[in-house]
């Protein structure tokens, strides 16, 4: 029997995805059924389904890695920072503008949720057949490029690591966010490569992972050098009485009155 109302259209690309988990499928398949506005942050979905918050949370990242979801900081008209998740019907393609997601219902503010990382998330759902509206291109900054080639070469230590461009410019934040607290770039390369799973089924979501999960702590301050104490004058020979006597240049100690002075005329 065909359905006229209450249905959802998902396409096979989806529902017949060679990479992703069953978990993300199904995940993707009920967030494309909610409607603009809904919130979809992990502690609600924990709540809706069994599964929990660890595995809801790794179908996140699955979707977002291949070009299903969508996830940027904004703040809001009360400038409280939350992030906002895009649901996409059709996966970004590499290089593919980013469309606006549409305003949520007259009336209806999106409440912010907070997440186990203590941020908010309000969700945008894409509305189907929506036209994408072009992005304004950025220019790469001199870090974000270093963190760019990195992620381009990783793919010289294991074919694996073929990354697509969308995936780059996604993880290139994290990456930027090492080199800012002072990681080597070598180094990070090989956090980055270094014993891969066997079974790697998304290179994007390993790299994302370890990103997040391996970030360094930030080079502490060095602390400011102890003032040196003043060393003190050396011995010298008093030229009235020959005592010792400590001053930073040959002379007459405190108790001789200097050449010519009143002594030495009282007695001439």
């Amino acid at each position: 029997m065909r359905h006229t109302d209450q249905y959802t259209v998902v396409g096979n690309h989806l529902a017949q995805h060679r990479v992703l988990s069953l978990v993300a499928i199904g995940l993707a398949l009920h967030i494309q059924s909610l409607p603009a506005g809904a919130r979809v942050g992990i502690k609600a979905l924990a709540e809706r389904f069994p599964e929990g918050e660890v595995r809801i949370a790794t179908a996140l990242r699955e979707l977002e890695a291949h070009g299903y979801l969508e996830r940027s900081r904004v703040r809001t008209e009360q400038g409280r920072l939350v992030t906002r998740t895009v649901s996409y019907n059709r996966p970004r393609t590499p290089g593919g503008p980013v469309p606006d997601p549409p305003p949520p219902p007259p009336g209806r503010v999106p409440v912010p949720e907070p997440e186990p990382v203590a941020e908010a998330v309000a969700q945008a759902v894409a509305a189907p057949g929506a036209e994408p509206r072009p992005a304004a291109e950025v220019p790469p900054t001199a870090a974000r490029q270093e963190a760019v080639d990195l992620l381009a070469r990783l793919r010289a230590d294991d074919p694996r690591l073929l990354l697509a461009e969308r995936d780059v410019r996604q993880l290139a934040p994290g990456v930027t966010a090492w080199l800012d607290r002072g990681a080597d770039p070598e180094a990070v390369r090989q956090v980055l490569c270094g014993n891969l799973p066997a079974d790697m089924r998304s290179p994007a979501a390993v790299i994302g992972y370890r990103l997040r999960a391996g970030i360094p702590p930030r080079i502490p301050t060095a602390p400011a050098p102890a003032p040196q104490a003043r060393r003190p004058d050396p011995f010298q020979t008093c030229d009235g009485c020959e005592r010792a006597f400590r001053a930073p240049a040959p002379g007459r100690c405190r108790d001789c009155p200097p050449p010519g002075g009143p002594t030495a005329a009282n007695a001439a």
